[in-house]
Formats: C-alpha cells, sequence, structure tokens
C-alpha cells in the first residue's frame, strides 16, 4: 500500500530494532557488489532513498545511479564481468521535459540506471531530496538525510532516525539536504498532486531487444518523437 503524505506538523524518534539493522546491512552489502565493479571501471555510482537513509522495509529497493551520461557498453560490461544477470533493460522518461534514461534491471527490487542526455539541476538534486550516498559512504557506514515519499525527512542517528514532516519547512529542509529550495518545492508540489489525483503514469517506457544498445534505442526515439527530440537538444 502507498503511504500518503503527511500534510501536519509531526516528528517523532524511530529507534531501529536487530532486524532492521541487519536487513539494512544486507541491502547495503548487495548494493556495494553491485557498485564496486562500476566504480572499478571508472563509472562514479550513489545509491538512494531508504537504504541511502536507514529507514528500510521488507520492501525496499536497491537504486544504483550513475549521475552522469555513460557508455552502455562500459555500464554493462562491468556487469556482465562481475557475474550479474540483466533481468530487463528499459529506456525510461517520466515526463516530456525530463531526462531518458537507461534502467538495467538485475532482479525485481535491484536496478542499475544511467541518465542518456544530461541533467538539469531539480533533476539530479531529486536523488539527493531523496537522501544518497556515494561508494566510499557505503564502506565507512554512513547514512544521508533525505525525504521519503510522505514528505517526512529522514535525519539519521545513532539509533535509528529522526522523522518529520516538511510541508511549509520547505526552505529549512533544502539547507539540511544542501540544494535548492525550488527542488524541494517542486517534490512537495508533485507528491501532494499525486496524493490527491492518483499515480500519474510514467511519459515513455521502452524495452530494449537483445542486440539493441540504449544508444541505438535513443536514436531511434529521437527521430520518431518530436518531444523526446526537444528534450534532448534542450539545456540541463
Amino acid at each position: 500500500m502507498a503511504r500518503k503524505p503527511v500534510r501536519r506538523a509531526e516528528t517523532r524518534d524511530v529507534v531501529y530494532d536487530k532486524k532492521r539493522w541487519s536487513l539494512l546491512g544486507h541491502l547495503r552489502e548487495k548494493a556495494m557488489k553491485i557498485m564496486e565493479p562500476l566504480q572499478r571501471n571508472h563509472l562514479e555510482t550513489i545509491i538512494h532513498g531508504s537504504v541511502a537513509r536507514g529507514d528500510i522495509s521488507k520492501e525496499s529497493d536497491i537504486d544504483v545511479f550513475i549521475p552522469v551520461p555513460a557508455s552502455s557498453f562500459a555500464v554493462e560490461t562491468a556487469l556482465e564481468n562481475a557475474g550479474m544477470t540483466v533481468r530487463r533493460r528499459l529506456v525510461v522518461q517520466a515526463t516530456p521535459t525530463y531526462a531518458m534514461k537507461a534502467h538495467i534491471e538485475i532482479d525485481e527490487k535491484t536496478t542499475v540506471s544511467f541518465p542518456l542526455m544530461k541533467l538539469r539541476t531539480v533533476e539530479r538534486e531529486f536523488y539527493k531530496f531523496g537522501g544518497e550516498v556515494t561508494y566510499d559512504d557505503l564502506l565507512k557506514r554512513l547514512r544521508a538525510p533525505g525525504v521519503d515519499k510522505r514528505l517526512m525527512l529522514i535525519e539519521p542517528k545513532e539509533d535509528g532516525h529522526t522523522e518529520s514532516a516538511i510541508v511549509r519547512r520547505e526552505e529549512q529542509v533544502a539547507k539540511i539536504l544542501h540544494i535548492s529550495a525550488a527542488t524541494v518545492l517542486d517534490r512537495v508540489h508533485t507528491l501532494l498532486r499525486r496524493d490527491e489525483v492518483g499515480r500519474t503514469g510514467i511519459f515513455l517506457t521502452r524495452e530494449l531487444v537483445p542486440d539493441e544498445t540504449f544508444e541505438m534505442a535513443l536514436e531511434k526515439l529521437v527521430k520518431k518523437n518530436p518531444e523526446v527530440r526537444r528534450r534532448l537538444r534542450s539545456l540541463p
């Protein structure tokens, strides 16, 4: 069940039990096994969301992200050489104004993704909004603050985290996360709107065929779709 945004002022401390710490450790170890071969091939990666913040559950996904456009050959070769089996490869675009991204599904809850075009500031800060950590951060067992889908700011502490509602605290939260207030306001508007009208669909999703590269798929989509063409040519 989707968790609804919290609109009222609310703050509480959450203490993790041994089961949650164990699950967090397991998910982070799995993430590092994916990130390590990418890092070794000079592909800088982050992990974002609940695995970065620490407030994981049994439904948590592992989302490894390369923040800049990368060679799909380099990414896929690094994963293949590390023994990773790819389940599906998808080109995804959330809205016509957002960058198209490559999604490589390792399993149902594990994905490696990277942009196929430059990200605008608000798109890059989306990951910081939700909380992100690097491979080195994972090695040091660091966690990062970030906002979950309930619009609750998760701030890690030694025994768990503190969570607080961010609605009407957008500028304060932006300073905590070191991102622009515009990005926080954009995410608040999007998630509150989604709660009111229901989840909106993804603008574009296309699964690649076996011998097709992400670059080939992008070229075809650019020729076919004028909105994709406009986004590719626009400034980040």
